[in-house]
């Protein structure tokens, strides 16, 4: 695998030192310096006196008992007024925070104020908040994805915790997961029973953009081979065109990608698509200017828009949407799902041809295919 973790030292909460997780991460790292602390608020004090690099930070490995919420709403469906973007009802788990690998444009440089890799090890906690909240919704379908903090795969081959939640959502009747991730690291999930209850997704990207910006990400390649080999093992999937960046050969670039999708997995095999412009805060665009000052991306015509956010100017979103969208549809199967991401429904309405639909209908659209394969196979 090409995008595996390997840390400088651990430190392990006491509520968590018996866990399954914290015991597998154990094995596998038997040469590592561990620490046992009684509380992760003696690093907290440790970082904010020490004051490690963010890149330092990361080569530190934290595991806790996570004392609040897993299971939350998409920040995108948490804004409402003149600021909304249109929102595909998604919701996540926050199982972990922070990444080994060095994206330029990631904003977790800009919003963690913690600077090490944490996984939250009270994994029984998160499943039985899970099965609570599914079964107080047995009316509902929902989309459940756990790489808004952290990687969804990065950390797997020490910890096991994908392989865990795709055992627990296999036997779930109303809810698919999805593991987003940059890496290969899928080795894992290929045995594993997952009744169609789970969607191995990667975000993709140009080569051109991959080697420049996503650095010890697993290449287009290794995605497209661990991809195939996630088709072959029954697992639908999922691909992220986000953050799409415009610069001079982005048409034929991204054309190539989209061709290469479909000529390494079927298209019946494809449950959804998304994609997103390139976003970012001033804040994140001033650390990407220090932390990459050889990045292009920051220096591109990005524009203040109503969620704080700069991006490209509409009629350069809008141009590109429409490019991706037609060289998906040519070859996409009819159940496959296709949405914008954090995007404002005027531009929505220009590319779909159609006002966007409400963000519990646009769930139910992105989810339809996965949602029949589902209970088919319950039957």
């Amino acid at each position: 695998m090409s995008s595996g973790y390997l840390p400088k030292q651990v430190f392990i909460e006491t509520a968590v030192a018996g866990s399954v997780i914290t015991q597998r991460v154990l094995e596998r790292l038997s040469g590592v310096p561990v620490y046992i602390i009684d509380s992760v608020e003696q690093l907290r004090e440790k970082a904010r006196t020490q004051t490690p690099t963010i890149s330092e930070g990361k080569r530190t490995l934290v595991l806790t008992r996570h004392q609040g919420s897993f299971f939350k709403s998409c920040p995108a469906s948490r804004t409402r007024g003149e600021a909304a973007n249109v929102c595909c009802n998604y919701f996540v788990i926050n199982f972990a925070s922070n990444c080994h690998m060095e994206c330029s444009y990631c904003y977790l440089q800009a919003y963690l104020n913690f600077p090490y890799i944490v996984v939250h090890a009270n994994i029984e906690d998160l499943t039985g908040e899970l099965e609570s909240a599914l079964a107080a919704s047995p009316g509902s379908f929902f989309r459940i994805g756990t790489g808004e903090l952290a990687d969804s795969l990065a950390l797997d081959p020490l910890t096991g915790y994908a392989q865990r939640l795709v055992e627990f959502f296999a036997a779930q009747r109303n809810a698919v997961l999805e593991l987003k991730t940059k890496t290969d690291c899928v080795e894992g999930l290929l045995g594993l029973e997952h009744r169609g209850r789970t969607v191995v997704a990667w975000s993709m990207n140009t080569r051109y953009v991959q080697k420049q910006e996503e650095h010890k990400t697993a290449s287009i390649e290794d995605r497209l081979r661990a991809a195939r080999k996630c088709a072959d093992a029954g697992y639908r999937l999922g691909f992220h065109f986000d953050p799409l960046v415009h610069y001079p050969d982005w048409e034929s670039d991204y054309r190539r990608l989209v061709g290469e999708i479909f000529d390494t997995v079927p298209a019946q095999a494809i449950a959804w698509f998304s994609i997103g412009a390139l976003r970012m805060t001033s804040g994140l665009r001033d650390t990407m200017r220090s932390r990459f000052p050889g990045s292009f991306l920051p220096l591109g015509e990005l524009v203040p828009c109503p969620d704080g956010k700069l991006r490209y100017a509409k009629s350069i979103r809008t141009r590109m949407y429409v490019k991706v969208l037609e060289w998906i549809r040519a070859r996409a199967s009819a159940s496959t799902g296709i949405y914008a991401c954090m995007e404002r429904p005027e531009v929505w309405s220009r590319v779909f041809e159609t006002s966007p639909p409400a963000d519990s209908e646009i769930g139910e659209l992105v989810t339809a295919g996965v949602q029949s394969d589902s209970f088919r196979s319950q039957s």
